[in-house]
């Protein structure tokens, strides 16, 4: 993905601060699963090597594996790859002219996500998201 000597740092969390994180940056005031804090875009593109950070709840990820008979490892690894991809621009929203790394396509973030989860996921019928 071009971004191989790039940092990011993951925060694990439960419900109840995400809601907070969420609430303060995105005005969203509800628990959400992963938020991505690129650093490579608008104001913080200058800033060296760093890629930007992630915060997981593993509250969420750990109710959703339920959900999705899946195991928690397994969630939290198709949240990684989810929130990594948001930070290099990848998108499933529309299309945004302001952001020029936004690749904004639901099919292209897909093939992206289950390409990645097949290098660190020794289950290969897990699927993307």
């Amino acid at each position: 993905m071009g971004y191989d000597k790039h940092e990011i740092s993951v925060v694990i969390t439960d419900n109840a601060h995400i809601r907070e994180l969420n609430h303060l940056y995105r005005g969203i005031d509800t628990s959400t699963n992963v938020l991505s804090f690129s650093m490579i875009e608008g104001e913080f593109g200058s800033i060296g090597n760093l890629l930007g950070d992630l915060v997981v709840s593993a509250e969420r990820a750990e109710e959703e594996a339920q959900v999705s008979n899946v195991t928690t490892d397994e969630r939290m690894s198709q949240l990684l790859v989810h929130g990594i991809l948001h930070l290099v621009g990848y998108d499933h929203d529309d299309y945004d002219d302001i952001n020029p790394h936004n690749h904004s396509n639901d099919l292209e973030m897909e093939k992206k996500s289950l390409e990645l989860l097949r290098l660190i996921e020794p289950n290969k019928e897990l699927e993307f998201f």
